[in-house]
Order: structure tokens, then sequence, then C-alpha cells
């Protein structure tokens, strides 16, 4: 399967998910960097919105770019309901081929280990080198990656979340975790249960993400035409190490 699989299935649950996972501790850190680097501001996969409209509030200009319709259509309706989106600008597309003007961004946003969808070389180099024809000289691409993917301990239909949705809606989440170490890939069967009365309904699809070291990721950002300006462990800007929590990658087009 490709790695974008699995994403329109999971446009109602990916904002109740992430609520009670990463939260918004990247919100702050996506905002200042745009804020010192400038706009315009493109967002690889902005899926729901959930970076783009805080960042968008900020700095005005931003456009999000993202594949699945389903997503989409939630990002738009966030918006509409915030009123506060007249620089926020989405557009269907895949980031291995961007759809927008050379040289026309001064920042790319990469939040979120988007670019761990992307589980073949050819795409991940064909992305990059996208992404660096569509930022000016010297533009930044920011790269947030998700490192702890291949320590997940493989599961059969474990109960990892539960909760409620609004007064009378409950959501389990059922997972199944499985690792291919050879291709550095996890897969995600995910089972999401809602349950309103007496109704149930489930939804089914997988998730698969790739996870390369950090030589590996700044080789491929050299070799697509970026300079390293800094990596860290988390989005305080601390020292990277290999198992910090999150790796913020910061890169310049040369």
């Amino acid at each position: 399967m490709e790695g974008w699989h699995g994403w329109d299935e999971y446009a109602p649950y990916y904002d109740w998910e992430n609520a009670r996972t990463v939260g918004r501790r990247d919100i702050q850190f996506w905002k200042v960097l745009a804020e010192e680097r400038g706009g315009p501001v493109l967002e690889l996969g902005s899926g729901t919105g959930r970076v783009s409209l805080p960042v968008a509030r900020t700095i005005g200009a931003l456009v999000g770019i993202d594949r699945s319709q389903s997503m989409l259509a939630v990002a738009r309706r966030r918006v509409r309901r915030s009123r506060h989106g007249d620089g926020l600008r989405f557009v269907r597309g895949d980031i291995r081929e961007l759809p927008f003007p050379r040289e026309f961004f001064g920042l790319v946003m990469a939040p979120y280990g988007v670019l761990q969808s992307l589980i073949r070389n050819c795409d991940l180099r064909q992305a990059l080198l996208s992404v660096r024809d569509v930022l000016r000289p010297g533009g930044t691409l920011a790269i947030d990656l998700v490192p702890e993917l291949p320590t997940w301990q493989e599961c059969e239909r474990q109960v990892s979340l539960r909760g409620r949705r609004g007064a009378e809606t409950r959501i389990s989440l059922i997972e199944s975790v499985r690792q291919d170490h050879a291709r550095r890939i996890t897969i995600f069967d995910q089972e999401f249960v809602e349950r309103r009365g007496r109704a149930r309904r489930v939804r089914r699809f997988k998730l698969v993400f790739r996870t390369l070291s950090i030589r590996q990721m700044t080789g491929r950002l050299r070799r697509a035409g970026f300079r390293i300006e800094r990596v860290s462990g988390d989005y305080q800007g601390g020292a990277w190490q290999a198992d910090a929590p999150t790796w913020v990658i910061i890169a310049r087009r040369t």
C-alpha cells in the first residue's frame, strides 16, 4: 500500500486522536518559525488545518496542501467557523509534484512526520526536489519527525484510546501494530468504534509510516540541494539525541 492510503477514512477521527496525543505542543514552534522566516508559507500535508490555522492567524499568508479530500473538507469547515482564515488557502495535491510557481515560498513546513508517509526513496527524493523548486533561494524547509515509531511493540487489537466526542458519542481506538524492520516501516491497523446510544459504527483502515535516521534524512536533504542549519531534539531547540521525543530539522535552500 501507499503511504497516503487510509487518510480519507482517518479524517473524522484525526482531531479527536491528536487532542489526546500531540495536542498543541508543537503549535508555538511553527508560529514562531513562520514569524522569523516570513512568508508566503506552504504547509505539506496540512490535513484538518490543526497547524495551518493558528500559523495563518499569526502571519496572514499560508497555503496548505493535502492529498485527502476528506481531510481538506474538515479544514475548510474549521476555517469557516473560525472567521480568521482570510489569508489561508487549501489546495488538493501531491507533495511530490507541488502545483505552485517556482521560487514562490519563503518557508515550507512539514509538521508531525508528514514526510514519513513517503515510504519509498524515490517518493521522498521527488518531494524534496519539488519543495526546493517552490522555495526562494535561501528559503527554509522545516521538518518535524516522529522518531519512536520503530520502537512500538507489535500488538494485535489493543485498545489504545477511549473517550467521548460531545455529550453522547463514545469512541474507542483499537490498534494492531506491525513492524517491517528491513524497510523501516511501521504499519498501524486502525479500528475506530463509535457508540451513540444503541447505535454502533466501525471504521477500519491502515496507516503506514517510514522512519529514517537523522543521518539518512539530512543526507537526502543535502543531495536535494539543501544546507542543514539546525537539528533539534524538541520544539524549544534543545540538543538532538537519538532518543529525543521529536526530531526537528531546519534546512535552507542553497
